[in-house]
């Protein structure tokens, strides 16, 4: 799998789209739990199936372009074109030298977002560091554990001493990365609306910003057609989060608001197929804790 993987990485962007998007339909045909789930969720979130439609193959895209993202040699800055929108938001977070928190849902290509942040922020303004779950496959945690650390980007793993990681970070005045969408382990979260219906939803996010007082953007990577490139997109978080650490359901429920209008002005990329309502797994030891 590490040959094919860095054999992918030399392909050019369009070809690995192309393919993703043949094996987006495929597993979109073959399982019909996944097809269920993605259809709900979508329904769910009142899209209509002509727009998540192009979701199922922006959904194996994003699988393919992985290769492209991680084993590219880590000097080479992201090719093809890369276009920042908003920039200027991130300019005037950063000269507030509060830190900021960027949040990005599985929409489009949320891999992208870190490295554009390091690309053209990092130089100034020091490192982003990213929260992970490492992954559970021994030759997928080596692969990624070498690779998503690069020039511009550190990575956190999701436990204690990598949310202290995130703390110490945000009050040098630097920059984090987090999934809010992604359903955290047992405690680690709240149960919030999320389109309509309860979702386990992580606190880490509200909690960093009112322990430092961090600047909260979003972002989202948007994949351009025929492997044109990626445009990041930046904007201001419209919501007030409650000054309360204590109010975590109503600081995930103002995130969760955030993060739908994100989604839902593309839903045509976001990856509808996650199952994003299921129950939290149990906490293995070690794992951050809130507190």
């Amino acid at each position: 799998m590490v040959f094919l993987a860095r054999w992918l990485s030399n392909r050019p962007l369009w070809l690995l789209h192309r393919l993703g998007g043949f094996l987006g339909w495929l597993t979109f045909v073959l399982s019909p739990s996944y097809r269920r789930r993605f259809q709900a969720n979508a329904a769910l979130a009142g899209v209509p199936a002509s727009a998540s439609r192009p979701a199922i193959a922006e959904a194996g895209r994003l699988a393919a372009e992985l290769p492209f993202l991680w084993l590219r040699p880590a000097d080479e800055p992201i090719r093809p074109a890369l276009h920042l929108h908003g920039a200027e938001l991130v300019e005037a977070a950063h000269a507030q030298g509060r830190g900021v928190v960027f949040l990005t849902p599985h929409l489009g290509c949320f891999e992208v977002t870190a490295q554009a942040i390091a690309e053209r922020f990092a130089a100034r303004h020091g490192p982003i560091t990213v929260l992970y779950r490492p992954a559970r496959q021994q030759w997928l945690r080596e692969l990624m554990d070498g690779s998503r650390a690069r020039p511009g980007v550190a990575t956190a793993p999701a436990t204690l001493a990598g949310v202290r990681q995130l703390i110490r970070a945000l009050r040098r005045g630097e920059a984090v990365g987090l999934l809010p969408d992604q359903v955290p382990p047992e405690g680690m979260g709240v149960w919030a609306p999320f389109f309509g219906r309860p979702a386990y939803t992580m606190t880490l996010a509200a909690r960093l910003v009112q322990q430092t007082g961090a600047v909260l953007l979003l972002v989202w990577g948007e994949r351009l057609p025929h492997g044109a490139g990626y445009a990041v997109r930046f904007s201001a978080f419209d919501d007030v989060l409650p000054a309360d650490a204590n109010a975590q359901a109503e600081s995930a429920a103002a995130i969760n608001r955030a993060m739908e209008r994100l989604i839902l002005q593309c839903p045509q990329q976001y990856l509808w197929g996650y199952n994003r309502y299921k129950q939290p797994r149990v906490q293995a030891a070690g794992e951050a804790v809130e507190g």
